[in-house]
């Protein structure tokens, strides 16, 4: 299929699949704590500002929240699939603890659910916001046991190899991989930051269409202050990061900087703007800032790092594709940062709310979040590249015995039935973004009763199609 080899097609459909699917934990991860901050806010304040915004948001979590579980599935399924090697060599591993994240994270999530989305008026206010506090506790116990399985992917140890098979042989060592604090900081953080630039966007649109209220005014507020603490902190959980990476990932850190060689002497300088040739194994058109790299990746003024070329051409990772999507995933950083103190200044002048040009700004980074989370993930795993498990087994090995034509086929299937079910899952969000929270939501009569008025039970019956922000926010 367009020249494409088989073991290409089932990186891009793995990479396809898990693209999806990324998006919509992230964002329940986040979701699931704000909503327990505005229920604590809530019970501490009494304000029904605080019951508006969880209704508005527990919708949009619970669509998330399907669609997450429907992904995650069938992305688990293309382990045995695509890449029963794969699994049959690192399966001892990898299955324990993807096994762990369900009998604990999903088990105590859906316990808790139910009781979270349909239980405001059915339990009493501590019981329901230890619901909440439960499901996000589960969010952030799944997130821990999927990256540490990724991350001993990464930075395998604690294991031995017996007839063509890794064996575990210490737990603590294969959970605590030298890379796991990394990445689970960095993943956790990036959720909660994605999160707050959804609120944020959400608000900035409501305000820029004249639907200003104290809800909405609340929302942009609180994306804002989570945005100017946490935007910096990703920054500095990074650079950790990034030194973690220099240890025990050095041609992947090569390949992000696009640095092909050493020269003499001479600190390693920052390629802002370039393009990594494989081929001619050489960064074109490179526009250089002496030393900086030395600066950022060694703390010192003329530190040395690997050099693409003293690495077989086997086993560099494609720095064409890292050193942009890294890139991609600082800038917006930095936007992030900047975002963050835009909005703080304005507060100070007391113009936060009438600003357009920072409201437009603000709805442009709704997204950018989400779009950071996938330019990191393409990073790191193509940048893991050409290893499955890293310096243990290779990704040519590593993948079923399938044929071209069968994996182009369900490839081109997964892209109409994903952009198809989960496109709709999208624009319904988009959808109940629009509606924005209904004043008093929260003091609607209970259900039942003789012509009573019925709180909606279903997430989906929260946007109907007549159902217009102008109207909802007067």
């Amino acid at each position: 299929m367009f020249g494409l080899s088989a073991l290409d097609l089932a990186r891009i459909q793995f990479g396809f699949t898990i693209s999806f699917h990324i998006i919509f934990p992230a964002i329940t991860i986040g979701l699931a704590s704000y909503l327990t901050v505005l229920e604590a806010c809530l019970l501490r304040t009494g304000k029904e500002i605080y019951r508006d915004l969880y209704h508005f948001w527990s919708k949009i979590f619970a669509v998330n929240f399907g669609m997450g579980v429907v992904s995650g599935i069938v992305m688990a399924y293309q382990f045995g699939t695509n890449w029963s090697y794969f699994s049959d060599f690192a399966g001892s591993v990898t299955g324990p603890l993807l096994t762990y994240e369900v009998l604990t994270a999903f088990f105590l999530e859906a316990g808790f659910l139910g009781v979270m989305l349909f239980g405001w008026t059915r339990v009493g206010p501590g019981l329901h916001f230890v619901s909440t506090a439960m499901v996000a506790i589960g969010t952030l116990i799944s997130t821990t046991w999927i990256l540490a399985s990724n991350s001993w992917m990464h930075t395998p140890q604690g294991y031995e190899i017996v007839n063509g098979r890794i064996i575990p042989t210490d737990w603590l060592q294969v959970i605590f991989n030298p890379s796991f604090p990394y990445r689970l900081a960095h993943m956790s953080v990036a959720a909660f930051l994605a999160t707050a630039l959804l609120v944020i966007g959400s608000a900035a649109w409501h305000l820029l269409r004249g639907n200003d209220n104290p809800a909405i005014r609340k929302m942009l507020s609180m994306g804002l202050w989570m945005t100017l603490f946490v935007a910096p902190l990703q920054a500095v959980i990074g650079d950790f990061h990034g030194l973690n990476t220099l240890k025990h990932q050095p041609a992947k850190i090569a390949a992000m900087e696009g640095h092909w060689e050493n020269k003499g002497n001479e600190g390693v300088p920052l390629i802002v703007f370039g393009w990594p040739d494989m081929k001619r194994e050489e960064t074109r058109f490179a526009v250089e800032i002496p030393r900086l790299g030395s600066v950022i990746l060694t703390h010192t003024w003329d530190g040395k790092i690997p050099a693409l070329k003293e690495f077989a051409p086997a086993d560099r990772p494609n720095s064409t594709v890292v050193f942009w999507t890294f890139r991609v995933m600082v800038g917006l950083g930095l936007l992030m940062i900047a975002l963050g103190l835009w909005g703080t200044w304005l507060r100070w002048r007391g113009t936060l709310w009438r600003s357009r040009l920072f409201l437009r700004f603000a709805l442009c980074m709704g997204p950018a979040g989400l779009i950071a989370i996938l330019a990191g993930w393409f990073t790191t795993e193509i940048g893991r590249q050409p290893w499955t498990v890293y310096g243990v087994l290779r990704t040519a090995d590593s993948v079923s015995a399938h044929g071209a034509t069968q994996l182009g086929l369900t490839l081109v299937l997964f892209v109409l039935v994903y952009f198809a079910v989960f496109g709709t899952g999208a624009a319904y969000v988009l959808r109940l973004i629009r509606v924005g929270p209904v004043l008093h939501e929260g003091q609607l009569p209970k259900p039942g009763g003789p012509g009573r008025e019925r709180q909606p039970m279903r997430p989906l019956s929260a946007a109907s199609a007549d159902n217009d922000s102008s109207t909802t926010t007067s």
